[in-house]
């Protein structure tokens, strides 16, 4: 990811062996990480059983909200490609039945908008 992509708050791909390194302390027997994203400090996670959002909080970060949403509550979502201009894509997701998304993030355009739509659509329409 580049700098100045992370510094506008888009997300990249996040290899799964970091991740399993970083948060595997959070997974339940038999869950299995799919996909993550990392933020400059926040980082998501999609699972075999859930998305994880990690919440780096204050100036030090030294607080951090581990975010736990069950596919089975989340009523919809979307995906947003890149532009030609708009250098960024983007993902929202809503939780029951909110009218605003409860997640909104951007990625750059190293990240497949369709494998996040297609992990999506696996484990909430199947």
């Amino acid at each position: 990811m580049g700098l100045f992509s992370a510094l506008m708050g888009n997300a990249g791909t996040v290899e799964n062996i970091t991740l399993l390194k970083d948060y595997g302390k959070l997974l339940i027997a038999n869950e299995e990480i799919e996909l993550g994203f990392k933020l400059i400090r926040d980082t998501f996670i999609f699972t075999s059983k859930r998305l994880i959002v990690v919440d780096v909080q204050g100036l030090t970060g030294s607080k951090t909200e581990y975010v736990s949403i069950s596919y089975k509550s989340i009523s919809k979502f979307s995906v947003e490609t890149a532009g030609t201009f708009d250098l960024d894509a983007e993902l929202r997701i809503w939780v029951g039945s909110e009218t605003f998304p409860s997640l909104r993030k951007k990625f750059n355009k190293s990240v497949n908008v369709f494998d996040v739509q297609n992990v999506l659509a696996h484990h909430v329409l199947g």
